[in-house]
């Protein structure tokens, strides 16, 4: 495991063992009527979250709602209301205008160790209820809310110019304001300046060990620029609403890593609450699963919901395909053929294509301890599911045993019945014989099936005999093997019979278990 990977995987544990003591938090969001999106639920489970997703999903909606849940200390009263951060156009010069939907935006908090809620409702206005609460009041709270700006805005520059020709203050950024970008920026700093008027400021850095080598943000990258202004504006904040909009701007993608992890340790250490927007995987991947918020857009009816944070899904819209794959090792071609059946069920139900599972076979079951061995040793363990046959059941102590030996757990699958594959086939084929006739085209399956079962000799052992049965009957409907057992297994799983139940079950237990890893 890389280092940074193990230092996110510590401070998640902080953060998620903080974050039951904690007494001030953002619970959820509810948005009804708004931009488009009917009503959307958004809880906040862990104190880091990303909330990641395709243009047009609703994210920068979601974040700026969270910006509208706190009475902010020391802000105008209309800087962190609904009516400035989701504005209306209007005009009596023109029937052009926005149109104005009753909105809701519904709060639920944990507020000094208590439980609240709060909703702001537009009519005509924007008003403030308290969900039935007498005497309530809107929670206050320290907050921080960044969206993304460059210095590449004419007016903005132009703006900024003109501080030159001002009365100015220019004030001393301390050290303990810059440890966050000294974490994470490729440089240190012997100083940084900020000169300000009323409205507008100005940041100056100056570079240890290089003579004149004073700039201002004008010379920044627009990373650097936005790493430092985040380290300022946060370092001392304590439990604090922190919100940032398009987290990634300008920045490499090990940068936006190590972003992230300095997030959760700064949320750790001042009890913050963070919430992102972002495109990037890289971003999305620095927090664990319960941090996640992934919101999509239906193409056919424009609703927007969360998504469950599943891996898959959410490297699919922002890859166009998952890049992780869960492996299933098996036995052989009518094993394989098995369980395509029920995948071709199960995926249906999961929202899942063929292509996010790769079955590998031709490995007789004594070889599984072995694969096992290997997979765990270069921990990749997690990333395999064993499926054997049914006549293997006497391997699962000693595979358990061979992962236990390096620390890891494994359970593995057997496939229906006790005997081999083709065992349970001809059984399930000579107990529905008639459903079978029509999905093989073979309306005589019944007589055929008899005359093989007369034909065959009964010297040859169950396992064989089965095998031979099987084959036979390939021939006979000119079908393989294969095709017929992967039939045999959708249908059965379609009609849910109880011999193959409890292995779906299972099996969608398994695959749901690896999405949310």
């Amino acid at each position: 495991m890389a280092l940074i990977e193990k230092q996110l995987q510590e401070v998640w544990d902080a953060l998620r063992q903080q974050g039951t003591q904690r007494s001030n938090i953002l619970t959820e969001v509810r948005i009804r009527n708004l931009r488009g999106i009917r009503d959307l639920r958004v809880p906040f489970n862990y104190p880091v979250c990303v909330l990641a997703g395709p243009n047009g999903c609703g994210k920068s909606t979601a974040l700026f709602a969270c910006a509208c849940a706190y009475r902010v200390p020391e802000s105008g009263q209309r800087d962190f209301v609904p009516s400035t951060l989701f504005p209306n156009f209007t005009s009596s010069k023109t029937a052009t205008a926005d149109v104005r939907e009753p909105t809701e935006l519904e709060f639920h908090y944990l507020h000094n160790n208590e439980r609240v809620s709060m909703r702001w409702k537009r009519g005509k206005a924007w008003n403030r209820s308290y969900m039935g609460r007498r005497g309530g009041s809107q929670p206050e709270r320290p907050l921080y809310l960044r969206t993304l700006a460059n210095l590449t805005n004419p007016s903005e520059v132009r703006s900024l110019l003109q501080l030159g020709h001002r009365e100015l203050q220019e004030e001393q950024i301390t050290e303990d304001l810059l440890i966050f970008a000294h974490r994470v920026l490729p440089r240190r700093y012997r100083s940084l300046s900020q000169i300000s008027t009323q409205s507008r400021d100005l940041l100056f850095a100056e570079l240890e060990g290089a003579s004149d080598a004073r700039y201002s943000e004008f010379h920044m990258s627009s990373g650097e620029r936005a790493i430092l202004r985040m380290s300022k504006d946060i370092s001392n904040l304590n439990d604090a609403l922190i919100l940032i909009d398009e987290v990634e701007a300008g920045l490499h993608p090990y940068t936006q890593q190590q972003v992230m992890l300095e997030f959760q340790r700064i949320a750790l250490r001042n009890r913050l609450q963070i919430i992102v927007a972002s495109h990037s995987p890289v971003v999305l991947e620095s927090v664990p699963p319960d941090g996640r918020l992934f919101l999509d857009r239906d193409e056919d009816t424009a609703e927007v919901s969360l998504a469950p944070p599943y891996r898959d899904i959410m490297q699919k819209a922002l890859y166009g395909q998952s890049r992780d794959k869960l492996s299933i090792l098996c036995e052989d071609a009518v094993a394989e053929a098995l369980l395509r059946g029920f995948l071709d069920v199960l995926n249906m139900k999961l929202t899942l294509r063929h292509e996010d599972i790769i079955i590998g076979r031709d490995t007789g079951s004594n070889e599984f301890p072995m694969h096992i061995h290997t997979l765990a040793k270069f921990n990749r363990l997690a990333e395999f599911l064993m499926v054997l046959d049914g006549d293997s059941r006497y391997m699962e102590t000693k595979l358990k045993s061979v992962a236990g030996q390096y620390g890891q757990a494994i359970v593995p699958l057997f496939l229906p019945g006790n005997d081999a594959p083709e065992t349970w086939i001809w059984q399930t084929l000579t107990a529905h014989r008639d459903e079978y006739a029509d999905l093989l085209g073979a309306a005589d399956i019944e007589q055929r099936m008899r005359h093989i079962e007369s034909m065959i000799s009964g010297g040859l052992q169950h396992q064989n005999r089965s095998k031979a049965f099987a084959e036979a009957l390939a021939v006979e409907i000119n079908r393989t093997v294969p095709e017929i057992a992967r039939i045999v297994a959708k249908h059965e799983a379609e009609a849910k019979r109880v011999g193959v139940r409890s292995f779906l079950v299972e099996l969608r237990e398994r695959i749901t278990a690896w999405r949310r890893q």
